[in-house]
């Protein structure tokens, strides 16, 4: 081997073990997943004993940051026979995966944990049921399904 090709060699896998740290770190306390992670503020505001089931028929659909700092998720105002109260899914590129689309007028059934934010109630969503179809998001302790097996 050349000495330019043990360098290049060297550059090359010196950029890789930045690249795969970098990676590494995004997937530890929720970096990485613009705030959606384990450990987060948001994460943690899960509650299990405020989980109750709601119904009723979606008014809007937003994508919306819930707090400073975390990228857009889908966000609903879910109108009930009781009130209109803004209900939180998870991060838009979490949902765009999934490929369930919920829009304006569909009628669903939430279970969640029933939070306070500025002041205001808001249910951060453990499922939603649409026409029979169960997406689920986070386990029974409040655990984002797309955080994988951190936290179990």
């Amino acid at each position: 081997m050349t000495v330019k090709r043990i360098i290049t060699a060297c550059l090359v896998l010196s950029l890789l073990s930045l690249a795969s740290s970098a990676f590494a770190q995004a997937g530890g306390k929720g970096r990485g997943m613009g705030g959606w992670g384990m450990g987060t503020k948001f994460q943690r505001m899960y509650n299990p004993a405020t989980v109750e089931t709601i119904s009723g028929t979606v008014e809007s659909v937003n994508k919306v940051a819930p707090m400073k700092g975390m990228s857009y998720g889908i966000h609903l105002l879910v109108k009930t026979d009781k009130e209109t109260i803004p209900v939180h899914l998870g991060p838009a590129w979490y949902m765009d995966k999934l490929g369930t689309k919920i829009e304006k007028g569909d009628k669903v059934e939430v279970k969640g944990s029933r939070v306070t934010m500025s002041g205001k109630p808001v249910i951060i969503a453990a499922e939603v049921i649409k026409d029979g179809s169960t997406v689920r998001l986070r386990d029974e302790k409040g655990i984002p399904v797309w955080a994988g097996r951190k936290g179990k």
